[in-house]
């Protein structure tokens, strides 16, 4: 043991970054490492306003960050991937992160992340779903999101090599027999050629703003996705969600025992497991092609659980007042259904402070 303070370089998709806090949060509790830092090689945008692990993080490109914070430390970048455990389907990513992090043996029982969401994104989030109400006329609202970071477009085909993503078709019939009730909000940046209804119009934002995002599922009724991060988004706000699996494992990438989250795995008794960041066996994923590919009954089980959660919908009667800029700042607006308005926030609504 050296006995320098470290730095941890966290990669990867925003939801690994979800994964990493609970492991960091013991390390800042129990490791008497005062100096550590946490450098986002994939942003910071889950590390801010956290009360511990906010003023240990700092942007890859942070001036004089190696000057400053990594020249006296030890480096350790943890790829929970290589976790023995973690690829025996033993631990989950969170476990894997704390095993590398705190050097530990085996797994052990973790808190879930939590995402601090201060005043304006309570707001913003609030208002956001509101005007989605008022624009589909439907008092519930349901966030999808089905695809992951390995999707990708060719033409007008969308597809995820990996099958960690949800079959576009498969998408398409989801909604399609969803939209009649409940308000949907796609969250994608690929866009989905679902067929035009004026009476049962969905919401297509193009915002990459994932904090804005965490407030529209806090403020939804519930969450649908795959192997992505809205499913760690609505683990960190306590939100219900249906999640659809298919190439990767359970244990790996959601949460099976969780009361609230109801696991369609589709790939159950098909998949192999694919060997990620420790491979490049294509192989692995041809076995896997078929593994999120669902059926009419499997759809079936999709929309009946949905509606389970969400209850029965019915139509917004209420009323969203148009926002009128009154400061001198600029907004990039990415969507119709993106304007912060001013509201009075619901009696009741719990808020976090954003510390810094």
């Amino acid at each position: 043991m050296s006995g320098r303070s470290k730095a941890f370089f966290i990669n990867g998709g925003a939801g690994r970054v979800l994964c990493s806090i609970p492991a960091l949060e013991r390390y800042a509790e129990d490791s008497g490492d005062k100096d550590f830092v946490i450098v986002c090689e994939s942003g910071m945008d889950f590390y801010r306003g956290h009360p511990t692990l906010h003023k240990h993080a700092f942007e890859v490109w942070h001036k004089g960050l190696f000057e400053s914070h990594l020249k006296d430390k030890d480096i350790v970048t943890p790829e929970p991937y290589r976790v023995n455990e973690y690829f025996n389907q033993k631990c989950s990513l969170a476990q894997g992160f704390d095993i590398l992090i705190n050097e530990l043996n085996e797994p052990r029982v973790l808190p879930h992340p939590e995402i601090n969401l201060n005043k304006e994104e309570l707001v913003k989030g609030f208002q956001t779903i509101q005007e989605i109400k008022s624009g589909t006329k439907k008092d519930k609202i349901l966030v999808i999101q089905p695809f992951g970071r390995s999707v990708q477009q060719v033409g007008p085909a969308v597809y995820d090599v990996t099958s960690r993503s949800i079959e576009s078709a498969n998408v398409v019939e989801i909604v399609q027999q969803l939209r009649k009730e409940y308000g949907i909000l796609v969250m994608s940046q690929v866009p989905i050629d679902i067929p035009e209804d004026k009476d049962h119009t969905i919401a297509v934002p193009k915002e990459p703003n994932l904090r804005l995002w965490a407030a529209m599922i806090h403020n939804a009724d519930h969450f649908l996705g795959c192997d992505s991060v809205g499913q760690h988004i609505a683990k960190a706000l306590n939100k219900t969600a249906t999640v659809i699996i298919g190439s990767t494992y359970p244990i790996n990438i959601s949460y099976p025992d969780d009361k609230d989250f109801d696991i369609i795995d589709i790939g159950k008794d098909k998949r192999v497991y694919s060997p990620i960041r420790l491979t490049m066996d294509d192989e692995k994923d041809r076995a896997n092609n078929d593994s999120i590919v669902m059926d009419e009954k499997e759809i079936k089980l999709v929309v009946d659980t949905v509606k389970k959660r969400m209850g029965k919908g019915s139509k917004f009667e209420g009323k969203v007042e148009p926002h009128v800029h009154t400061n001198k700042c600029s907004h990039n607006d990415h969507s119709t259904y993106t304007k912060p308005a001013p509201v009075n926030i619901p009696e009741g609504m719990k808020l976090k402070e954003d510390n810094g």
